[in-house]
């Protein structure tokens, strides 16, 4: 019998946005059972046991309870203490690698997905215990079951016999049960959230009259805001806040209530919640602090609080936020203790630090960025950045998201949101930490080059997320994405009335991947008619000092119009008190009729021009100095350049024996014990076997004699090398030694080099290969990202030049292309001075081939492939040297792995 799989103990958001709990079955779930089947119609009955039902017998109660979670899996659903679901596999007896499932639901719960879920999880399940395929038996008027496995995205087949149906499909993924998955996933977390950024009523638990404190302000706001729906404070010691009527508790309450902020000590958190949940409440907003992030009390404090809030089906954030903002005029909701409400606008922001929460607020005021809304999420107990991602994909006041980041949730599946969001929504990033050296030991080439903010800069890359350095950079790229068209390539066209800022900002965009061209004479003799001889029109176009509204109104029209740039940076410096808003003035008029898709921005040296630039239809983003302007640009341009790409495919082997390379990992596990270790020399090169990589032929020999035989097995010129415990580099201790000829130089060789490496357990005679770009690929287990991918040069110099590239695994064909050409030495491979060129499709075959191999044996920990040899075009690539660690998995991998898109968040 197999251990109970506690990582199957999870909280569900369904498609109505109500949460259920999902677990394993129990041996002591009889009696639940037995009421659960009570609960079910006489035709639900039918169509689970095909006949007329009316109680289980003791012996189908133990059979259905006592499963061995291997050949036989069960999953029940709970609503509160009581089982509203079951689904189940049973493996065939004359076929192992097919199921039997099944599912039932109880009546008054149908319709709202659970059945979807639970085969969704059951298929997780099957996967992992090498199930291949799902069989069911489902009677013809079960049109609700049929449709469970239809909108799943499985690939059916089905036969009809005596009256029922047979239904096949594997349990394998694809981009069709991916797709629907992620369908399921946004529609029911939407639903969850609605009441957190929607709510239609308001209560404040902690409301005060106090000035000065939290639940005093918090209230306030939300009166001056305007909500558009009943507030009610709550308080026990007051009659009226704020000349509201205030009740002594939640319970009081005779009207429903939507959200509830809570603002009380942390000791009185808990029960609030309790109170809230018995209330009916929907979402929760907890504002105190005083739980994990402070001590162990806190810690456990947290965990009972989100015990309540899922027991109740509620959603929360929180605790130690903020608040949330919502500017629709619909709702006009501002649910924060922050002294400033922002302006309206379409971008949606979340926030992990509650003090930076307040700062940003006041700086979208401060530059007239319209907000649609804001949430800070304190300790992410329940609503994640993922939620929030989900809730705003759809959102048709929202445009663009902003994420302040001090942590990722679930790397994995923040990258599969973010990629699909990310190709309708640009999502701009800070995250917070970049300089942190992460906490894994150096015990590789791989290892010693991977840090945290690579996983990062890998994952932001892949998922066309924009990364900027500084709250103040992603308001500047954030302000151009929202009230501008995406620029459609890197060709500017500067518009000035001064010289030292049109050279600063040319050569500011240059510096940052963009170009000016020149204009063609048609252009530059459009611009003459208007502009004096004195003036430049090559681009920048300077209009000098004395340029004034008619000029800048007519060339920016020129340059609009001149289908010669992608976009337009405008330059004003105020020569008179009143010029920046005539100027101004005349952008706006040329912007609120021009129909185009160049992108324009502002660098006005006067601020007072930005609340008329800013305001309105096709606003105009303005900066104070052109520097920020072009950051802004070249990330919108490489934001443009991404979504346009083609995300590629994670290709797949069918030669890859994977099953072999299994049964190398699990005897090694074996072998090396509880701690994991490093694979030998005829294992490492087992497992490259099993993916199709190609290595150099070598043989470990631990006597001269046997040095000697391997040597003449190999034929020609051998290298050799030390085998010995904790030997990393085996060049710097004298343990490598290249083109031995000959019975006499292998025998002198393997003496040298076990004078060397006293310790030395034997070496490896290794077959030379002469030629090739020597480079590194090789993955790392990160932590929070799971496995990186690295590529390279490689050699010795390795970590002196780090000249390296990481992205996050499954590789599609895209990110292996990029990742050989994007590295500072990539012009090797194209036969850079007179060298050979390489091998590139090869070296990217190798790459994907690795990601795939990662993929399946998730126990490999650490692989180091160092020098691998690109050959020269048509002669492929060699692995010449290399190492892997092997560790194994911890409880709750195999979930984590399967990155199921219908669990928002783990249970506590």
């Amino acid at each position: 019998m197999a251990a109970y799989p506690a990582e199957y103990e999870l909280d569900l958001v369904l498609r109505d946005g109500g949460m259920v709990q999902v677990r394993p079955i129990k041996p002591d779930d009889g009696e639940r059972l037995v009421r659960f089947f009570e609960h079910l119609s006489p035709e639900s009955r039918y169509f689970r046991f095909f006949r007329v039902k009316d109680s289980l017998e003791p012996s189908e109660v133990e059979y259905f309870t006592h499963v061995d979670y291997d050949r036989r899996m069960a999953l029940v659903v709970l609503d509160g203490p009581e089982i509203v679901g079951v689904g189940r596999y049973d493996r065939l007896p004359d076929d192992d690698s097919v199921a039997e499932v099944a599912f039932t639901v109880v009546d008054s719960h149908q319709g709202r997905g659970i059945g979807t879920e639970l085969l969704q999880l059951l298929t997780s399940h099957a996967r992992s215990h090498d199930v291949a395929g799902f069989r069911a038996f489902v009677l013809p008027s079960n049109v609700q079951m049929m449709r469970v496995f239809r909108n799943s995205g499985y690939s059916m087949s089905r036969s009809l016999e005596v009256g029922v149906y047979t239904v096949d499909f594997p349990v394998a993924e694809s981009e069709d049960v991916v797709e629907a998955a992620g369908a399921r996933e946004k529609q029911a977390v939407a639903a969850s959230i609605l009441p957190l950024l929607f709510p239609r009523s308001v209560a404040v638990i902690g409301a005060s009259n106090r000035t000065g404190s939290i639940g005093n302000r918090l209230f306030l706001n939300l009166l001056q805001a305007g909500f558009t729906g009943p507030l009610f404070p709550v308080n026990p010691n007051a009659v009226v806040v704020h000349s509201v009527r205030a009740y002594p508790s939640i319970l009081d309450i005779s009207d429903p209530v939507d959200l509830a902020f809570i603002v009380v000590p942390a000791p009185l958190v808990v029960e609030a919640a309790r109170q809230c949940g018995a209330k009916g409440v929907r979402g929760l907003v907890v504002i105190s602090a005083g739980f994990a992030e402070t001590d162990a009390e806190g810690v456990e404090r947290e965990a009972e609080l989100v015990e309540v809030v899922r027991s109740a089906g509620m959603r929360m954030i929180g605790p130690n936020c903020m608040g949330v903002v919502n500017t629709s005029a619909a709702v006009r909701l501002n649910g924060t203790f922050a002294p400033v409400f922002p302006p309206q606008g379409t971008i949606a922001m979340s926030s992990q630090s509650g003090a930076l929460g307040i700062a940003i607020l006041d700086y979208a005021r401060r530059t007239n960025v319209g907000v649609s809304q804001f949430v800070s999420v304190g300790n992410l107990a329940d609503v994640s950045g993922h939620d929030l991602l989900l809730a705003w994909e759809d959102d048709p006041a929202t445009d663009v998201i902003l994420l302040y980041l001090e942590s990722f949730g679930t790397p994995r599946k923040f990258s599969r949101i973010a990629r699909r969001i990310g190709r309708r929504k640009p999502i701009v990033a800070v995250k917070s930490g970049r300089t942190g050296a992460g906490s894994r030991a150096a015990s590789s080439h791989t290892g010693a080059l991977a840090s945290s903010d690579a996983a990062v800069e890998a994952l932001f890359e892949q998922a066309g997320v924009i990364r900027t350095n500084t709250i103040e950079e992603q308001f500047a790229v954030a302000s151009l994405l929202a009230k501008q068209p995406l620029p459609l390539g890197r060709r500017v066209g500067i518009l000035t009335n001064g010289g030292g800022p049109g050279i600063l900002a040319a050569d500011a965009l240059e510096a940052n991947g963009l170009f000016l061209p020149e204009l063609s004479a048609e252009v530059q003799a459009r611009l003459r008619i208007v502009l004096p001889v004195e003036a430049s029109t090559r681009n920048p176009v300077d209009t000098i000092a004395s340029g004034g509204p008619d000029q800048y109104r007519q060339c920016l029209q020129a340059l609009l119009e001149s289908e010669e740039v992608d976009a337009v940076m405008v330059i004003f410096v105020p020569t008179t008190p009143e010029g920046s808003e005539e100027v101004a003035a005349a952008l706006k008029e040329v912007m609120d009729e021009y129909e185009g898709v160049v992108p324009v921005l502002a660098v006005f040296m006067q601020q007072e021009a930005a609340p008329l630039l800013g305001a309105g239809r096709r606003a105009i983003p303005i900066y104070q100095f052109p520097e920020e302007g072009a950051v802004a640009l070249s990330r919108a341009v490489r934001y443009t350049e991404w979504r346009n790409r083609d995300p590629g495919a994670v290709p797949v082997f069918p030669d890859l024996d994977i099953d072999a390379a299994r049964v190398t990992v699990a005897a090694a596990l074996e072998r090396t014990g509880p701690e994991g270790g490093w694979l030998t020399a005829e294992e490492f090169d087992s497992v490259l076997s099993a993916a199709g990589i190609r290595h150099a032929i070598s043989n470990v020999a631990a006597d001269e004699d046997a040095a000697i035989a391997a040597a003449a097995m190999v034929g020609g010129p051998v290298a050799l090398k030390v085998v010995a415990p904790g030997v990393l580099h085996k060049t710097e201790v004298g343990g490598v030694l290249l083109g031995l000829a000959g019975e006499a130089a292998v025998r002198a060789g393997f003496r040298q080099i076990r004078s060397a490496v006293p310790e030395a357990e034997g070496v490896i005679v290794q077959e030379m290969v002469e030629g090739g770009h020597e480079v590194l690929m090789g993955m790392v287990e990160d932590p929070n990202f799971g496995p990186l991918i690295v590529f390279g040069l490689g050699g010795v110099l390795v970590e002196l030049l780090g000249d390296v590239v990481f992205r996050i695994q499954p590789l599609t064909d895209r990110d292996a292309a990029a990742m050989v050409r994007s590295i500072r030495g990539a012009r090797l491979f194209d036969g850079y001075r007179n060298l050979p060129a390489g091998d590139v499709e090869a070296a990217e075959q190798t790459l994907l081939r690795l990601s795939a191999l990662i993929g399946a044996v998730p126990e490999l920990a650490e692989l180091d492939l160092n020098p691998v040899k690109v050959l020269e075009p048509g002669k492929g690539v060699v692995v010449v040297d290399g190492r892997a660690r092997i560790r194994h998995l911890a409880e709750d991998e195999a979930l984590a792995l399967a990155d199921l898109p219908s669990v928002p968040t783990r249970r506590r």
